[in-house]
Parts: C-alpha cells; sequence; structure tokens
C-alpha cells in the first residue's frame, strides 16, 4: 500500500453495541450502506470508536468484521495505537493478518512530559520498521494533550513505513505548512475535521479522516470532487452547508451525538458504551433539526 492510495474521504467508524455489547451485524450493515456513496475506504478505532472501552479481541473482532464487509477496492485502516511501543507492534501485526492495509498510531500520552519529540520520533519508527503493514501518524491534541509539530512529521515522512498522517486540530495554515514539507507522493495528508476539509484539500491535503462523513458521506465525497475539479463555488457552498452538522457530532454532542445522528439517517448508530452517555430528547431534537436544515433528513 502507498500513499496515492490514501486519497479520498474515510470516515472513523463508530463501533455499535447492543446492550453494552459488540453489535457486529451492525456493523457489517453500516459498511455494506457505505460501500455505495463514494468512500476511499474505512477507520476503525479514531476518536469516534471508542477504542479505548474495547477489550484487544473486540477490537480484533470489529477489524475482522470491516475487512469482510467493505466493498472490493476499499482500503481499511486499523486504529492500533496503545501507550507502549511493543504492544502496539502486536496489535499493528495482528490487524494486519485480519487483512487491514495499513494502521493508524495515535501518539502515547499517558507519561506526556516524557513524550518529547525525540521519544515520539523512536516510537513511530520502531512501529514502522517491526510492522507488516505501513503506518500513517495520528495528531489529535484534544485527546492526547500533544501535539506532533510540522518538524517531527516532516522527519517521520521521509520513513519509507510511514506513509501518512491523520492530523485533527483543525489548523489550516499548520496543515499547509507540512504539505508544503513533505513529497505528496510517498507521504498523504489527512485532514482529520471536516471544518477544515476545503481549505485543507485547497492546500494540497489528499483526503480526510472525517465523523462527518459517517452520517454525510456522499457530501463529503462530493467536497473533495468539486475541489479537484475546480468548481471552488460548489465546493464552498457544500463545505458551509455542512459545517453545522460536524460541529454538532463532534466538538457539541460527541461520540453520543454521531450516533444518534446515524440513527436518524438511517444507519444504526444505538448508544455509546457506558461511562458515555446517550443523548437525551432534548439533544436528539436538537441534531434533528441540525441534520434537517442541512438537507440531509425530510
Amino acid at each position: 500500500m502507498k500513499a496515492a492510495d490514501l486519497q479520498g474521504i474515510f470516515p472513523p467508524v463508530p463501533t455499535p453495541f447492543e446492550h453494552g455489547k459488540l453489535a457486529l451485524e451492525r456493523l457489517a450493515e453500516n459498511i455494506a450502506r457505505w460501500n455505495g456513496t463514494g468512500l476511499r475506504g474505512y477507520v476503525t478505532f479514531g476518536s469516534n470508536g471508542e477504542s479505548v472501552f474495547l477489550e484487544e479481541e473486540e477490537k480484533l473482532a470489529v477489524v475482522r468484521t470491516v475487512v469482510e464487509a467493505a466493498a472490493p477496492g476499499m482500503v481499511v485502516i486499523a486504529g492500533t495505537g496503545c501507550e507502549s511501543t511493543a504492544q502496539t507492534i502486536r496489535l499493528t501485526n495482528a490487524c494486519a493478518r485480519l487483512g487491514a492495509h495499513a494502521a493508524l498510531v495515535v501518539t502515547p500520552f499517558y507519561y506526556g512530559p516524557q513524550m518529547t519529540e525525540e521519544a515520539l520520533y523512536r516510537h513511530f519508527t520502531a512501529v514502522a520498521d517491526a510492522s507488516d503493514i505501513p503506518i500513517l501518524v495520528y495528531n489529535v491534541t484534544k485527546f492526547t494533550h500533544l501535539a506532533v509539530s510540522v518538524r517531527l512529521a516532516a522527519r517521520l515522512s521521509e520513513h519509507p513505513r510511514i506513509i501518512g498522517i491523520k492530523d485533527s486540530n483543525g489548523n489550516v495554515a499548520t496543515l499547509g505548512e507540512l504539505i508544503a514539507r513533505v513529497d505528496r507522493e510517498h507521504f498523504a495528508v489527512l485532514v482529520g475535521t471536516a471544518g477544515a476539509l476545503f481549505g485543507a484539500l485547497s492546500l494540497g491535503a489528499a483526503g480526510g479522516v472525517l465523523a462527518l462523513a459517517n452520517v454525510a458521506p456522499e457530501e463529503c465525497v462530493a467536497i473533495a470532487r468539486h475541489v479537484a475539479g475546480g468548481d471552488w463555488e460548489a465546493a464552498r457552498r457544500l463545505q458551509l452547508r455542512m459545517l453545522p452538522v460536524n460541529t454538532a457530532v463532534t466538538a457539541t454532542y460527541g461520540v453520543p451525538g454521531l450516533k444518534a445522528a446515524l440513527d436518524l439517517r438511517g444507519y444504526f448508530g444505538g448508544d455509546p458504551r457506558p461511562p458515555l452517555l446517550p443523548s437525551g430528547p432534548e439533544e436528539r431534537a436538537a441534531i434533528a433539526a441540525i441534520l434537517r436544515r442541512a438537507g440531509l433528513i425530510a
């Protein structure tokens, strides 16, 4: 797998539960429906996958289900980042054996002050050296309270087995600086928040891993296609229409809100796993109103 295979839109797939247990049949149903929307593939265990609440055997069951349900040609990226380097390598290679094409590796963060650039560099390169599939760096500061600097990302991009980054910080200027410093034929920069999708694509990002793409996959794909085709006005209008939806399923209501939005759009969202609480009636009504104004539900 190469960086060129990452051109396009990926949803960070939510993990469905019924009565607190994995609902793998529901997951397969969601994947089957997403297969026809123009998405490039799927990411398991981005922040929306509730990976911190899952046992390793559950993670492997989810990856197996996504690989089996994905249409031919779809790229499956497994989130495999753990706190230790050895554990990350083990999970990455287990997912590779199940058919994942690449791994998304989040920055270890528990010992934050000791996670210097050199520590992170050694972690990511050690994982890449020992992994059976290429890896992508996952930069999501709002959860880890660590930031992968442009300098570190550019340095990591020189490793032949590190083929990209998902940057969820939403700073278009920083994304542009990184895009300018890497070899885009080898290293794909993926924006991790739909609020910055139009700006990032305009600067040369390869695509996006977007919570919004779970509930509005066709619209996210259309924004990318408009930008690629030079129809800036169509891309701008669609981006603006989708912004309130993206805010609702990320910053405002989080994972419970994303799952409620999936239910409203006819997918299976269900409840999050405790200790997360499901969206209440008032939140669901607010989310429905936002989806209605965006033209996503009648």
